[in-house]
């Protein structure tokens, strides 16, 4: 059964060390206040519940040999619990599918791996993120008031359970 459909123009694919430079670029565009190489590489490396996907786009030029990376989740499992940590897509590549493929094969792991529910926090302004979340199922348990840094804004909680 392939649940996590994707649409040709990119590839969902396990990260590695070696795409380390090109997720913290993507990091650093996209937030605010972004992790650090340091905090990157922890997750991708040395974190036994971490889950590290980027969505490769397939490049059409063929002065480049490695696809362009257009998007990142990272992601933990801890027992039965599928907790969303940073999902980011490239600008340019966002309202193409490219974040709900990663959501979508995030929750596929999840179940593959026994979790039973879901958890996120994202940012109270962020209406795009908080809809996708919504359009797959997670409801909005609660706010941490404060959270963020840069701007100081509200965390929204969400959750999916039971995980599907």
């Amino acid at each position: 059964m392939n649940s996590h459909m994707v649409p040709s123009e990119f590839q969902i694919v396990p990260a590695t060390p070696e795409m380390l430079p090109d997720i913290l670029a993507l990091e650093e565009a996209c937030f605010s206040s972004p992790w650090t190489r340091k905090m990157l590489e922890a997750e991708l490396t040395n974190n036994q519940f971490a889950h590290f996907l980027v969505a490769r786009q397939q490049e059409e030029s063929t002065t480049k040999t490695e696809p362009t990376i257009i998007g990142y989740h990272c992601f933990w499992i801890v027992f039965e619990e599928l907790r969303l940590m940073n999902l980011a897509v490239r600008k340019s590549m966002r309202r193409k599918g490219v974040g709900g493929a990663l959501v979508t094969e995030a929750l596929r792991l999840g179940v593959e791996h026994a979790a039973t529910r879901a958890v996120l926090e994202v940012r109270a302004s962020n209406d795009p993120a908080r809809a996708l979340y919504a359009r797959r199922g997670f409801v909005q348990i609660g706010r941490r008031p404060r959270y963020y840094t840069n701007p100081i804004e509200d965390a929204v909680l969400m959750e999916m359970h039971p995980l599907v």
